[in-house]
Parts: C-alpha cells; structure tokens; sequence
C-alpha cells in the first residue's frame, strides 16, 4: 500500500519572518493534518488548524489566513460549504484536498472558488510547492504593476484591484490572474496548455482546471455569460480575449 504522508526529509526553506504568510489547514484527519502542518511549519509559515468546519470559520474570524488547505470531506460542515461561507467573508486563496478521483468533486470545488487542488494520496512536498506558487501570485503587485484595462474592464496589478464599467468586481485568485492575462495578451488565442503554464504556473495539471476557471469569469465579466462576446472560445485551439466584444457564432 502506498505511503504517502511518511518522508521525514524538511523542505527547504528560508528562515521564518514576522510577516510569515499564515496558513489555516483544515482536516480532519489526524495523520494528515500532522504531517502537513510538519512541512508547512518547516517551510517558514505560520501554521493553524482545525478539524471541522466550525472551528476553521471561527479560527479564520479570529486570524483571517493569508491561505486555506482545506478538505473537501469534513464532518458535518463540508469543505464547498465551508470555502462558501469563507469567501461571503473575505478574499482567501484556497488550496482544496479531495480523497475522490470522481472529476465532478474536483470540478464542484473550482466552481465554489477553490484556486487550487490536490487529490488524495499526495505528496507533501507537492503541496507545499503549490501553497508557495498561489502565495506568489497572490502578493499585491506580482508581475507588472501597470494598470490594464480594455472593454470597460481595469485591472490594477499592484491593489489586486478589477472593475467592470467603474464597478469592483469579486474575483477570485486565479480569476484575477486569468483576467489580467487576457488584458495583457487582447486578440490572441492560447490553448488551455498555454494558460495552466502561463498563469497557474504548471507545465502539467487537470486543464478542466482552466474550463471552469474561464466559466467562471465570463459569468461575471460577460454581459451575457451564454452568449460571450470578450472571453471567447477558438474552436480547436482554445480561447481568445476579443476587446473589440464581437460575438461569438456559437456558445462554449
């Protein structure tokens, strides 16, 4: 049987900082929240947990997390109910971790706003790796720092900031990122390989990842998420930000 919460090996690190980026893991299962507070302790953040949905929402009220590991399988409180209620309260990157192979468990955490996920059995420094990369991409200011704009949308890099028709818009992680992108890049077309490299910073991963990434914000930024006319889909190859708003022949 595969063992994968045993490597006694630390991950390298630097020294922890008084601004330690804080992480809340959420699991309820001993073994694995040991193991994986180990290496995030080791890896220079400050740690909490919790074993329930309950206690994460009250321990995240008490030290709102800079990030959330967090289990889709809780008791009681499931992790999609529990992701829900965190983000009626803040902006909070989430990493979720699901024992299922099932693609729709997967697919229902990205569409609840999970910027990330790690199915069950993984490695522990995988994680980690994937907690530093969604921390990078979260600071204010990661990348360029000029303000983009175009079709009525802005995205100021710097504030992590976007608007729609002078309207804030509530985006998630990897939903800001994916739109700052576009903005960057209007009129081109990149396959869904070239967006999980490009801005999920992986060579490798689920790329339904990306469907649902682009779904999602075409819900908020489209003036009609059915019938999308800014973020459209190039048959065959992937998708296109069309500035100029020309509407598609055919939906997604």
């Amino acid at each position: 049987m595969q063992q994968p919460y045993e490597p006694k090996e630390p991950v390298p690190h630097e020294h922890r900082s008084a601004e330690a980026a804080r992480v809340l893991v959420v699991e309820d299962d001993a073994t694995v929240a040991e193991v994986v507070s180990g290496y995030l302790d080791r890896a220079g953040y400050a740690v909490d947990r919790a074993q329930d949905g309950p206690t994460a929402l009250a321990r995240a009220a008490a030290h709102w997390p800079d990030l959330v590991v967090l289990d889709l399988m809780l008791p009681g409180m499931d992790g999609l109910e529990v992701c829900r209620r965190m983000r009626d309260r803040g902006p909070v990157p989430v990493i979720m971790l699901t024992a299922r192979g099932d693609e729709d468990d997967r697919i229902l955490g990205l569409e609840v706003g999970a910027d990330d996920y790690v199915t069950k059995p993984f490695s522990p420094r995988e994680l980690v790796l994937r907690v530093e990369s969604v921390l990078r991409r979260a600071r204010p200011g990661n990348g360029t720092r000029q303000p983009l704009g175009a079709a009525g949308l802005t995205v100021d890099p710097a504030a992590r900031r976007a608007t729609k028709d002078g309207a804030e818009l509530a985006l998630t992680l990897r939903e800001f990122d994916l739109l700052a992108f576009f903005l960057r890049h209007p009129g081109r077309a990149f396959s869904r390989e070239d967006l999980m490299r490009e801005v999920w910073g992986w060579d490798f991963g689920d790329l339904s990842t990306v469907t649902v990434h682009v779904r999602r914000l075409r819900g908020k930024v489209e003036d009609d998420a059915a019938r999308p006319r800014l973020i459209q889909t190039v048959w065959g190859v992937g998708y296109r930000f069309d500035p100029a708003g020309r509407e598609e022949r055919a939906g997604s």
